[in-house]
């Protein structure tokens, strides 16, 4: 994969919780983290396709006080610990801590870096340079396909997590995913089959 004309890279931003890891609810300990067995090798060809891969993730735990902000980067330096031994890597973290009616204090609101709304991954594309015309959103909820594409991306389904469940409740009228997969690795192939090389 190559820079485009633009000079800005492609990207694939991932969904943590239920997409990279096995979804427990509030992860509040690093005893629960169970990435998929498929993950390190999807996210390590992703780095060989030239992808910058970015993680997206909302995290209200924190704001309705059940985990700690700090251990946020506890859990993705573990998740970078266990990948590096795979010979992968995750570019960035991005987190939203907030919730419009559960947060406590200044966590308590209605933001722009939320899923379904785009501001992570707009975020992500002016601080890092990518080209979201090129990029592409994973995650295992219909919120993350919506703020892939009200973000300017496509975006995938994957039926690990809670995806399975998402993709019975689709509505008729409801915005469909570009495409439908069973877990990040089937979703990788999509996308290194569908990307352009430009």
């Amino acid at each position: 994969m190559t820079v485009g004309e633009t000079g800005l890279r492609p990207a694939v931003f991932l969904d943590r919780d239920g997409t990279l890891n096995e979804d427990v609810s509030f992860l509040d300990r690093l005893s629960e983290l169970r990435l998929f067995p498929w993950s390190a090798d999807a996210i390590r060809l992703l780095n060989r396709a030239g992808f910058c891969t970015v993680v997206t993730t909302n995290q209200s735990g924190v704001g309705r006080g059940l985990i700690p902000e700090p251990f946020i980067r506890t859990v993705h330096d573990e998740i970078d610990s266990r990948l590096a031994r795979a010979g992968a890597r995750i570019d960035r973290y991005f987190y939203c801590p907030h919730h419009p009616d559960k947060g406590l204090g200044s966590y308590r609101q209605a933001c722009e870096c939320r899923k379904p709304r785009p501001g992570m991954i707009l975020t992500a594309a002016r601080e890092m340079g990518l080209d979201l015309t090129r990029s592409v959103m994973v995650g295992d909820r219909r919120m993350d396909v919506a703020s892939g594409h009200a973000a300017g991306v496509r975006a995938v389904l994957v039926r690990t997590g809670v995806g399975a469940a998402e993709e019975r409740a689709l509505a008729d009228g409801e915005e469909r995913p570009d495409a439908i997969l069973d877990n990040l690795m089937e979703a990788v192939g999509w996308i290194l089959r569908n990307s352009s090389r430009s």
